[in-house]
């Protein structure tokens, strides 16, 4: 394994042949890294956006929609999933990919986000996590040995141990409590991995809130288990954003150049060009699907909000530089008609586009390291693509979906 903080293309990739998982490190152009990440079910350019398949479906979209807007690999929830339909109903029919009809490179979360998002339905303890079932009010248990055999059970590509997620803010005591109990998790986790032939990679997270010297320390907790690559948890979750960013930027250049870091649950389009300066690989939200079903569309000038008045005549595509198959056919004022009429074309065609606008966006920042050019990509996106929506803000929450 590469020493932490040392980026070395083409040296030391991980690699493990009885999973078809390998990640190569092609280049670098300061700390952004230029990727190849490689599953038994296909390949992932990185920096690479997975859209968010909670339940098995990325809302509103069909597997061929995602292949046609650039899409690589996709994210699904386990806690979801172990709800229902079941681990073990998926695993029968064949596991998630047959089941949702998408045969790319797959990746699954721990659940350990809900532990968080849910905190009215669960009880935290050594052993795991005791909720109630927000389908059914049915009392549910989640060891981490269990997480690991139901994302086994799923067929991922990528797996990640349970893990506790603070909300921000959160004192140094308690996120150390809580990072003691993660890293107990981990090698729980890792163990009941390793007693298996099957299953996929598996990430460790890394978590530590907003304090220095426990992200530091869970960096080196994690990297000593070697494990195939490592995701930057706990942020997202109410902290200002210059934290989120100086958090960032600490872990990603402590973690070992030779494996793949994803940033969890990030975020918005300015997010991902800040974070890929910072060194990460991979990054999952759900604001492409879910701030298209309120209206918001993502632009190369910035978010546009569909339902202000001054689009009801306009002609124009949502974004004149997309090809996608919304702003090929339609206009800014048909989709304003259809989303003001509660139409739910509206919410497919918003969703079709900003799915292709985030992925469009990682194919410009692979093609900009790849040239040497990405701190003047960086710069000319930021200052073009802004903050503030146009025609007034969106109705749609800051926070995750659970």
């Amino acid at each position: 394994m590469t020493p932490p903080g040392h980026d070395a293309p083409g040296e030391g990739p991980a690699a493990d042949p009885a999973r078809g998982f390998r990640f190569d490190l092609l280049k670098t152009d300061g700390r952004a890294r230029l990727g190849r990440m490689r599953t038994s079910h296909g390949e992932v350019e990185t920096p690479a956006f997975m859209t968010v398949a909670t339940q098995g479906s990325v809302k509103g979209l069909t597997p061929s929609d995602l292949r046609a807007a650039g899409a690589q690999i996709v994210l699904a929830n386990t806690y979801h999933l172990f709800l229902r339909p079941g681990h073990e109903i998926v695993r029968e029919l064949g596991g998630l990919h047959r089941f949702m009809g998408w045969d790319g490179p797959l990746l699954t979360d721990s659940g350990g986000f809900q532990v968080w998002s849910l905190a009215r339905l669960r009880k935290i303890g050594d052993d795991g996590v005791e909720f109630r079932s927000h389908v059914d009010g049915s009392l549910r248990f989640l060891s981490p040995e269990l997480c690991v055999e139901i994302q086994h059970a799923l067929g991922a590509d990528v797996i990640h141990p349970l893990d506790e997620c603070l909300g921000h803010p959160a004192s140094e005591d308690d996120t150390e409590r809580s990072l003691d109990l993660t890293q107990r998790w981990l090698r729980r986790c890792v163990e009941a991995h390793r007693r298996t032939d099957g299953g996929g990679a598996l990430f460790g997270i890394v978590q530590g809130g907003a304090h220095e010297r426990l992200r530091r320390r869970a960096v080196t907790d994690a990297c000593a288990l070697d494990l195939h690559g490592y995701a930057i948890g706990g942020l997202a979750v109410g902290e200002p954003k210059p934290a989120m960013y100086a958090i960032t930027d600490l872990c990603a250049g402590l973690l070992p150049s030779d494996r793949p870091r994803y940033l969890m649950g990030v975020g918005k389009p300015v997010d991902l060009v800040e974070s890929v300066a910072r060194g990460v690989d991979l990054f999952d939200c759900v604001m492409p699907t879910r701030n298209a079903r309120h209206g918001q569309a993502f632009t190369a000038d910035g978010p546009l909000v569909i339902g202000h008045q001054r689009f009801a005549r306009d002609p124009a595509p949502l974004d004149p530089e997309c090809s996608c198959e919304t702003c090929r056919r339609y206009s800014r004022a048909y989709v304003r008609h259809l989303f003001m009429a509660r139409e739910l074309l509206a919410q497919r065609l918003l969703s079709i586009h900003n799915v292709t606008f985030y992925l469009s966006l990682m194919t410009d920042m692979r093609r900009a390291i790849a040239e040497g050019a990405f701190a003047a990509f960086r710069a000319r996106f930021i200052d073009r693509h802004g903050i503030e929506s146009q025609g007034g803000s969106t109705a749609s929450p800051e926070c995750p979906e659970v």
